[in-house]
């Protein structure tokens, strides 16, 4: 039995130091190298800040519509719904998001709203939409601004991200300083 306990102490005090202590100073250190020193990006605009890689909740017609989250933004809480695509809650919640984006978006069809516009990301926390997702919201937004519809899609081109180097991942659109941009020219 004494052969069995102290190495299992031993091993315990070595992992209680590893992770406790030496792994945290590692991710702290490599955080230092990073850009801003791990604390996260903040956009100023006026006098609001926003964390630049956390979704915002816009809900004015104005503004292009974020992607919908299961935890209302709240980055403290990461999480998806956790509800598969034959759950009768889960499918409610997304015919209520499809109507409601049919309220706002007059002659648009439901064919035409793209998945990430009614489904929340596994994360709760995506500040990006696909072009398609900006696409089909520019007549609205053209409409409520009262400004040309080829104006608000020229805003939407610009503002397109590339694939991680050009090969990962889908192009998408990130709604924060797609919006920021917005107010600028209206």
């Amino acid at each position: 039995m004494k052969s069995h306990i102290l190495p299992a102490l031993r091993l315990t005090a070595i992992l209680l130091i590893f992770f406790s202590v030496i792994y945290p100073l590692l991710i702290w250190g490599a955080a230092q190298l990073a850009p801003n020193q791990g604390k996260g990006f903040i956009t100023y605009a006026g006098d609001r800040s926003y964390y630049t890689h956390i979704g915002q909740s816009f809900t004015a017609d104005r503004y292009f519509y974020s992607r919908p989250s299961a935890v209302s933004y709240n980055a403290a809480g990461s999480a998806g719904s956790n509800k598969g695509p034959s759950n009768p809650d889960y499918l409610a919640v997304v015919e209520a998001r499809i109507d409601s984006f049919l309220v706002h978006n007059p002659g648009v069809s439901r064919s035409e709203i793209p998945a990430d516009l009614v489904t929340a990301s596994s994360s709760g926390l995506d500040p990006h939409i696909s072009p398609q997702a900006a696409r089909v919201q520019a007549a609205r937004i053209a409409r409520v601004r009262q400004i040309p519809q080829e104006l608000v899609e020229k805003l939407i081109s610009e503002h397109i991200e590339a694939p991680f180097l050009g090969l990962f991942g889908p192009e998408k659109v990130h709604v924060l300083t797609l919006n920021l941009a917005l107010d600028q020219i209206n």
